[in-house]
């Protein structure tokens, strides 16, 4: 095997964050609910069942066309996709075929400060299936399986990209960004399991000649999506080095295994036969075009950070990644934008991290305070992170741990007291110092930093201690 390229399609099924399925009104808010209670006769494909399409889905659908500058259609239909599967109960799922909502659209990623643009064949509405799910083992080695349809009807829009991602980290990318943008707008639920799955088309293109494509189906992680990718490539390229062929198929990533299994030989699309759903009328959206109106997104808002508040491409990258961290940070950032920075990216988001945190935890105006203790130098840098540290431990205020633990700045009076009592207790470290080892002053800070616990400012103390010491001498 000689030139091989990697060619990579997504689609990718994002549940839009409805209070109510598709098309009935039964709730999404299934998650903690006993299997098969949050169904109804249209949801389950009954007989006489007739659909409605829920208005906020088509509202939603709509921010997102815009969002990846879709060409929006001013009339769209919803088709029949006709296929068996357990957790399918009509046998047929609601969705779009020939005239999708969105088309041509674009989306932007950065792999390495490599930028590309990949193209967004289309995103169009659909409904979610049931769950399956698996006793004793995964899909290929489970007991038995059990359906669950609360989730069936749930609405979705299903994502499809140009087969131009030529990587998994670059797939990576495109989930990454998608989710970005996709939180922005308001329209799914980050947190919620699997509110966002990903199908590939995978295929090795060698000199030119356009490889068999196998489609992995449902990665339900971004690290999922780089781990079930470098399989399936490495799998192909290992099939054709061998002088094998890459059949045509279904593959499904075992994320325990880290492997892509045979689920089936893959359908075509005349195995689906679409046809038009007699039951819902055509869909204008012109007026969801013009009413529709979409917020800063994520590129928008770091290039607004780093010129409004001189920001670093790294620091708004971090700031901005998820809508709830730039809100915070902009509710401190007026007290010194760079110390805000500083202080939101380096210690705060890594502590709540530490703790299964996030910002949504914290109130941002009880942080800013203590921001402005920080810059007015009434608190030192190390007294800061402790008061973090205490303050999310024990749900506390940080401004009400700083005074109730006294880690306000000492003053000048109990600064020189500590000094002069540091070089009166350690003779040893004082005769180290002027014998010219510089490593026993900071011995001597260090024990006037735990007497002041922690609130003297540590130049300070290195300039009295000097004094002191050249006292001695």
């Amino acid at each position: 095997m000689t030139d091989a390229d990697v060619v990579i399609g997504l689609e990718v099924h994002v549940q839009l964050d409805t209070d109510s399925k598709m098309f009935c009104g039964c709730s999404t808010e299934y998650d903690d609910s006993p299997p098969n209670t949050h169904t109804c006769p249209t949801c389950l494909g009954l007989p006489g069942a007739l659909p409605v399409v829920n208005e906020r889905a088509v509202e939603y659908a709509v921010k997102v066309g815009k969002a990846l500058d879709c060409s929006i259609a001013e009339d769209t239909a919803f088709h029949r996709k006709n296929y068996f599967y357990p957790d399918l109960p009509k046998n047929f799922q609601i969705t779009q075929y020939d005239s999708p909502i969105n088309e041509d659209g674009e989306l932007e990623i950065s792999v390495e400060d490599e930028s590309k643009s990949v193209g967004i064949r289309r995103a169009h509405m659909e409904e979610d299936p049931g769950s399956l799910v698996h006793k004793g083992g995964s899909i290929e080695r489970s007991s038995y399986t059990l359906v669950d349809y609360n989730r069936s009807g749930t609405p979705l829009l299903e994502i499809v990209t140009e087969p131009d991602v030529e990587s998994p980290e670059e797939a990576r990318a495109v989930v990454d960004k998608l989710r970005e943008i996709l939180e922005y707008l308001g329209v799914f639920d980050a947190d919620r399991g699997g509110a966002l799955r990903v199908d590939a088309n995978v295929s090795i293109s060698v000199d030119d000649e356009e490889g068999t494509r196998t489609e992995v189906k449902n990665i339900g992680s971004t690290k999922g999506v780089v781990k079930a990718l470098r399989y399936e490539v490495t799998r192909q390229k290992n099939q054709l080095k061998r002088g094998g062929d890459v059949q045509q198929e279904t593959r499904h990533y075992d994320d325990d295994r880290g492997v892509t299994v045979t689920l089936r030989e893959k359908a075509e699309e005349k195995d689906y036969r679409y046809f038009r759903e007699a039951d819902i009328p055509p869909l204008e959206t012109s007026e969801y075009v013009e009413e529709v109106e979409i917020p800063e997104l994520p590129d928008e808002r770091r290039r607004r950070f780093r010129e409004e508040y001189g920001l670093s491409r790294e620091e708004a990258s971090k700031l901005t990644s998820k809508k709830a961290v730039a809100d915070f940070y902009e509710e401190v950032a007026d007290v010194d934008s760079d110390l805000a920075a500083t202080w939101v990216v380096d210690e705060l988001l890594g502590e709540l991290n530490y703790r299964d945190m996030t910002v949504e935890d914290v109130d941002a105006e009880d942080f800013r305070g203590l921001v402005e203790l920080v810059d007015a130098g009434e608190v030192t840098d190390a007294n800061a992170v402790e008061a973090i540290r205490a303050s999310l431990d024990g749900r506390q205020g940080f401004v009400e741990v700083v005074e109730e633990r006294g880690l306000g700045v000492a003053d000048e009076g109990e600064t020189l007291e500590a000094c002069r009592t540091a070089v009166e207790e350690n003779p040893d470290a004082v005769d180290d110092y002027l014998s010219g080892d510089d490593e026993a002053l900071n011995y001597l800070v260090g024990q006037v930093m735990q007497a002041t616990g922690g609130g003297a400012d540590p130049a300070t103390v290195n300039e009295v201690l000097r004094e002191e010491l050249e006292g001695e001498g």
